[in-house]
């Protein structure tokens, strides 16, 4: 099943009318077997790796297994991302359901982050407005490190979570008051599975919950955060989206396993382009983009020189 999408809640900015109308109905194609196949080649992956790590005869299987598992759970984001945008899909109670299932794996609720990142769209790197500036970027080495260790993360998840489930929401504006009731409901239910995959644990007398997810979760969050600070770090304060956002060029296995993500500044462009067009759309918008790399590494490692 395929669906067009015409017009996004996420809207292409205002500022760019690089594609024609055609092209970008074209681009806009979403398609139900697109992605479910992607879906099921990052389980896959998932799925093995995860075996491998619980299985493993020795570390030196086990080691590359649970890293490969851990970026597998952290990068459950992308398709996060992607449903929240209802782009993966063309059905959109598919993108609905496996967004909630995401976020329980990547440790996001989707019913808050879908309104959280609609703002982080409208008001990209607007200071006071995007509300994810309300983490602030790196300024030293040792906001450097925490940022990439994932600490920042964490602690921000446990108070985020909190917050959200005992309807703390007055410091978050993109909530609008008809939606309160169902991102503090959407909350609770996830911290209700993590109770439950807890007590299962507990009951078994096996380490489940920590091995088979907040073990490997806190591996692969660093290098998901070595990714992320990438698609805005050293790029304008304003709303030019060809300046605000980096495309960054890396290699296929992290463009397979987030989504085509790095594909970020035409992503911000046009909203409504499903995952799978987004190689093309850079073909067509790559001469029109002023931040683009060629890879993450050399990002993080300029934004670790700007820091010294």
């Amino acid at each position: 099943m395929v669906s067009v999408t015409t017009q996004s809640e996420f809207e292409p900015s205002k500022s760019q009318n690089i594609l024609s109308t055609i092209k970008l109905q074209h681009l806009n194609v979403r398609s139900n077997r697109e992605g479910l196949i992607q879906l099921s080649g990052h389980l896959s992956i998932m799925g093995i790796s995860g075996y491998l790590w619980i299985t493993g005869a020795n570390w030196i299987i086990k080691l590359p297994a649970l890293i490969i598992y851990g970026f597998s759970l952290a990068t459950m984001f992308a398709p996060l991302h992607e449903c929240c945008h209802r782009t993966a899909f063309a059905n959109n109670a598919l993108n609905d359901f496996i967004a909630w299932w995401a976020g329980v794996l990547s440790g996001y609720n989707s019913t808050f982050y879908r309104r959280y990142h609609k703002w982080h769209h409208r008001y990209t790197q607007i200071e006071g407005k995007d509300p994810e500036l309300e983490d602030p970027k790196p300024k030293n080495l040792q906001e450097y490190l925490a940022e990439i260790s994932s600490y920042n993360w964490w602690l921000g998840k446990f108070k985020t979570h909190y917050r959200v489930a005992t309807g703390k929401l007055q410091n978050c504006p993109y909530i609008k008051k008809d939606a309160r009731d169902s991102v503090i409901r959407s909350t609770r239910l996830q911290l209700a599975v993590y109770g439950v995959a807890i007590a299962i644990s507990l009951s078994f007398q096996q380490p489940w919950f920590i091995t088979l997810w907040l073990l490997p979760l806190a591996v692969g969050q660093p290098i998901l955060r070595f990714i992320l600070l990438a698609e805005h770090t050293g790029c304008s304060n304003d709303n030019n989206p060809l300046t605000n956002t980096r495309t960054t060029l890396t290699w296929f296995p992290v463009k397979f396993m987030m989504w085509n993500m790095p594909y970020h500044a035409e992503h911000h462009l046009y909203p409504s382009i499903p995952f799978h067009a987004l190689l093309q759309a850079h073909q067509e918008l790559k001469e029109h983009l002023a931040v683009v790399d060629n890879s993450y590494l050399n990002v993080n490692r300029n934004i670790f020189k700007n820091l010294l």
